[in-house]
Order: C-alpha cells, then structure tokens, then sequence
C-alpha cells in the first residue's frame, strides 16, 4: 500500500503492527515514514511532526537503524534545519564508530549540500570499515561523476552492482557511462567482465 501511494491505508496497518509488538524498531520506522509522506504530499505540518517523533522514537530503540536515521535527516533538512541534521547524523557516527551507514549518510548530507572535500572523506572512512559496502561505492561512484571523473565513477558503481546486483539506478548509470569511457575500462571492477542485471527493492523495513 505504502508503494502505491496508498498511505492512509498503510498507515493503519503500520498502527497495528506497532499496537501488536510495541517492541518492534521497524514499526516505528514505517510510521514515521508513512506520516513524512503524508506531510509531504498534503502539506501537513501535523503529519511531518508525528513523523519526526516517530523516526527519533526507532533511533532511540535502535541507535543503529539506518533508515530512521536516513529519513529524520532527509526530513530535518527539508525543513531547513539543516545543523540539526548534520548533528543527527555525526552524533550516530560518534556512539557507532564502527557503523559505515552511519557515514555514508554523513557523506550523502555533505554531498547535498556542495561539500564534496567532506563527503569523499566520510566515504572513504565508510569504505576502510567495509570494503564490500555497495551502498559506499555508489555513492563514492556518483560523486565521482558530479566531479566528471566518469572512469572512476563507473568502477564505483561496478564495485557497487558486484556486491547487490538489485540497483537499477546504478546499472542505469552504468549502461550511460560506459559510452563515454574505453571498452576496455568499462570492465575492470567485475572479475571475467560478467555483466549484472537488477531490479528493485523495497524501501520499507
């Protein structure tokens, strides 16, 4: 229901998942996301408040939930409050040190808001924690194309699709980026040259 925009309905669901396991993270989470939508699409200031409570009740239940995190920082800077967000986020770096979500989204805020120098540092942090993130290398690979490194970019997004073959954005950036570089260099991140095919995921939890 969420992801055919049907979200009155799917927030009555999400109420009674929540009512059934008080404990469950993710029921708060989805809350959270199905009232930012509302308040996004309505233009509801009430909605956009409950779902800041809510995203911030997942966090405190769960001080590593990436997409709580993820979606309290998108709505905080939407509102223009944007060293909220930055501090939402750096506060998740400082209690999960060893967390390379928490730095990717560190990275994607300062990509968003044109610091590059600061974004390519939190991903390469990101990367030396977890060198298999695919979530790091596509987003390393799509900074790497805003600054027009296209080859570079595109071995990001091939270390990214080698890890979770489920990217479409990121074969779509492939399938685009490879006519501007060498055939030769198109491959180089995928053992044997093997070509990836992928399809979506769900956003909830």
């Amino acid at each position: 229901m969420f992801q055919q925009a049907r979200y009155h309905e799917a927030l009555r669901h999400f109420q009674e998942a929540n009512y059934a396991d008080a404990k469950n993270v993710d029921a708060y989470y989805n809350l959270g996301a199905a009232y930012h939508r509302l308040g996004v699409v309505e233009h509801n200031e009430t909605y956009l408040r409950q779902a800041e409570n809510y995203y911030e009740m997942a966090v405190v239940r769960d001080d590593n939930h990436a997409e709580a995190y993820r979606g309290l920082a998108v709505l905080l800077a939407d509102q223009g409050r944007t060293q909220e967000a930055f501090n939402l986020l750096q506060s998740w770096v400082d209690k999960r040190p060893e967390s390379s979500d928490a730095r990717i989204e560190l990275a994607r805020l300062c990509e968003e808001f044109g610091d590059g120098a600061n974004a390519e540092a939190r991903l390469t942090e990101a990367l030396a924690l977890d060198p298999n993130s695919g979530r790091a290398w596509a987003a390393l690979g799509r900074l790497r194309e805003q600054m027009g490194e296209h080859e570079a970019a595109l071995r990001g997004y091939e270390r990214s699709l080698w890890q979770n073959r489920f990217q479409p954005e990121v074969a779509q950036r492939i399938a685009a980026l490879r006519s501007r570089v060498q055939p030769t260099h198109a491959m180089d991140a995928l053992p044997g040259g093997t070509r990836l095919v992928e399809q979506g995921t769900p956003s909830l939890r």
